[in-house]
């Protein structure tokens, strides 16, 4: 049982009861609790209670309960969570649509790809991203139509979906969206045409570099892609003032990955030997993890020396594992292994 329920019978039947009787709060509360149940008679309980709760008149707890019906994964939610589709709220249908891609039911691919076709904007969003969980053959048909769609958002659902799906066959229809007019779309397009192993849209994701929503995912894109000119390209965003520490961290790594000869070597080694300092834990523990997939001996002492701080406290065990993969490596290089 989840911690939410430390003791499983007593608070169990509260949020049973919660879900039932209380506010719109505690029902929004309750519902979203009871998608962590996890013993099998409970979670059956769990499962009815929620099923009676997608009629609830508050649009807030139907969400809630088409999610965790999702997260506990019982295929008798279909039905209803399908009849959610049609929603008059857009939360509770994009949780509903959410659901059935979690459950990945054969029985939710048909009503999704109808949503994907002719439902409204919000639902043929997530209909894009759903139908490839369920099923990425059947999906590749519908998911090409909807690059055609009127919005940019379903557009850009699809072509990610399309990336995910990873069909050769979407690489020259992909290419033929990066012109797309909204600027958020082109990105997603070149991120999916990276997945594709394509780098037409390189220039979107170099651009990308600098802004705050989307450089993380640029720099995951470039490095996937993983030539010596995408090298220099998360080469220069080391010392782009507008990426963000995180994609900065990681954008280090990747160079040395890629090429760790480059000219951009001392600057990647500088920026994770930096982020061991960082203010933020995560960006600390980013480059904890970098460090181990590709620091070398010249990163033992700085991470012997956070272990030992305060900042290290909660990465200790990072910080051992990264420790023992670059001890590893350096063994691998004495004995001419890999």
């Amino acid at each position: 049982m989840s911690f939410l329920f430390p003791s499983p019978t007593i608070t169990l039947d509260a949020a049973l009861r919660d879900l039932a009787q209380g506010s719109p709060k505690a029902r929004m509360a309750a519902a979203q609790a009871l998608g962590d149940v996890e013993e099998p008679t409970e979670k059956r309980r769990a499962v009815d209670a929620l099923l009676r709760a997608l009629d609830d008149d508050r649009l807030e707890v139907r969400a809630e309960a088409c999610a965790s019906l999702g997260t506990l994964g019982d295929a008798s939610a279909l039905p209803l969570l399908i009849k959610r589709l049609d929603d008059g709220s857009p939360p509770v249908r994009q949780n509903a649509a959410i659901a059935l891609g979690t459950l990945a039911h054969p029985d939710g691919f048909a009503p999704l790809a109808q949503a994907l076709g002719d439902g409204p904007a919000d639902l043929r969003f997530q209909a894009a991203t759903s139908l490839a969980e369920i099923d990425q053959a059947r999906a590749y048909d519908p998911l090409v139509a909807a690059l055609e769609d009127r919005d940019p958002q379903v557009v850009a659902a699809a072509a990610l979906s399309l990336g995910a799906i990873g069909d050769a066959r979407a690489t020259p229809l992909l290419v033929g969206k990066l012109d797309h007019a909204d600027a958020a779309t082109r990105f997603d397009v070149a991120y999916a045409l990276s997945e594709l192993g394509d780098p037409r849209g390189r220039g979107v994701l170099v651009a990308a570099l600098g802004d705050t929503e989307r450089a993380w995912d640029g720099v995951d894109a470039l490095a996937r892609l993983a030539t010596p000119d995408d090298a220099e390209a998360l080469g220069r965003a080391l010392t782009n003032k507008h990426t963000p520490p995180e994609a900065t961290v990681l954008a280090a790594g990747a160079v040395l990955k890629i090429a760790p000869h480059s000219a951009h070597h001392d600057a990647a080694r500088r920026v994770l030997l930096a982020a061991l300092t960082a203010r933020k834990t995560n960006v600390r523990g980013l480059a904890v993890e970098q460090l181990g997939e590709i620091g070398g001996a010249w990163a033992t002492v700085p991470l012997e020396k956070l272990a030992n701080s305060g900042k290290g406290a909660d990465l200790r065990d990072a910080i051992t594992a990264a420790l023992r993969a670059i001890e590893q490596r350096a063994a691998a290089s004495a004995t001419g292994g890999a």
